[in-house]
């Protein structure tokens, strides 16, 4: 495992099982969301020109991209703790990847677009009625059309 960023055949299992959308808390969003008469895209780049860019609900019309972010992962500062073992790895990674969120915002609220971000530890519930705030204050409303 020399020059890896797994210190030990279990981490790197460990760490290939975490998956990158799907995720408990994502579902249980989606589920509440769904419920309530909602449609979204999921893991879905509503950028054409950064495709990298997914956010794990999009709500197209409103232009509402919704990221539930995983504490570790994104250095929650409730939850975040400094990895023990291989610190010259993770400690810049995880750097990295809280100042790519914040540059990520701030390129979706340049095209006009809501980027709202979530702590995975969040309550779904609590999470789903923001969401489905935003998401009702941005959406344009449509007059009927009567024959």
């Amino acid at each position: 495992m020399a020059n890896s960023w797994a210190t030990s055949a279990a981490v790197r299992k460990s760490m290939l099982a975490n998956t990158r959308r799907d995720t408990k808390p994502e579902l249980a969003v989606r589920r509440l969301l769904h419920a309530a008469g909602y449609r979204y895209r999921v893991d879905y780049a509503p950028l054409p020109s950064h495709r990298r860019l997914k956010a794990d609900l999009v709500f197209t019309r409103a232009r509402v991209a919704v990221f539930i972010d995983g504490c570790f992962w994104h250095g929650c500062p409730q939850h975040l703790y400094a990895p023990k073992t291989n610190q010259s790895y993770w400690e810049p990674k995880l750097v990295a990847t809280r100042e790519r969120d914040a540059k990520t915002v701030a390129l979706f609220q340049s095209r006009g677009w809501l980027a709202i971000r979530f702590w995975e530890h969040e309550n779904p519930a609590a999470v789903a009625r923001d969401v489905s705030q935003c998401v009702s204050v941005r959406t344009p409303i449509t007059p009927n059309r009567t024959p």
